[in-house]
């Protein structure tokens, strides 16, 4: 029996889904995957292969939007390590689920060119944008759906 979501998830319930779908999609494939205890700093999941000698850090993003856009905060500017990853994840209502896989690195310089890109460009009556630490990665062309293979871990 096909069980349909429900027509619009809380905040919370956007969430859990997404890493929990992202944990499913990777065991499918056949990596170990560990969702993580919510105090660990900026990964959902913890992600291997089979004999544990490649190893990347994942934070999940989930959207209900059908476009391939995700809301997120200034943080997102930060490069840190090269083992980090995001997963984007856009779950909008009646539709599968579609998971873009980005290195952070990648994230972090999109951010941050389009977030000066948008302070640079004046607003709908000319003025000034004013600055604040809301940011919006986009996948709108699908450059990073489906690319798993971008984790590394064969």
């Amino acid at each position: 029996m096909k069980r349909e979501r429900p027509s619009k998830l809380s905040g919370i319930q956007v969430g859990i889904s997404g890493e929990y779908l992202v944990a499913a999609e990777l065991s499918g494939r056949g990596y170990v995957a560990s969702l993580t205890l919510r105090n660990t700093r900026g990964i959902d999941i913890l992600a291997s292969n089979k004999d544990a000698t490649k190893s990347v850090g994942i934070q999940v993003k989930t959207s209900q939007r059908a476009t391939a856009d995700w809301v997120m905060t200034k943080k997102a500017e930060q490069d840190l390590a090269a083992n980090l990853f995001y997963v984007f994840v856009s779950l909008p209502p009646g539709a599968p689920a579609s998971f873009h896989i980005v290195p952070r690195k990648a994230v972090g310089q999109y951010v941050r060119e389009t977030h000066r890109q948008w302070l640079e460009t004046p607003g709908k009556r000319g003025q000034a944008h004013r600055d604040s630490d809301v940011r919006v990665f986009s996948d709108r062309a699908d450059a990073y759906k489906d690319r798993w293979d971008l984790l590394g871990l064969e």
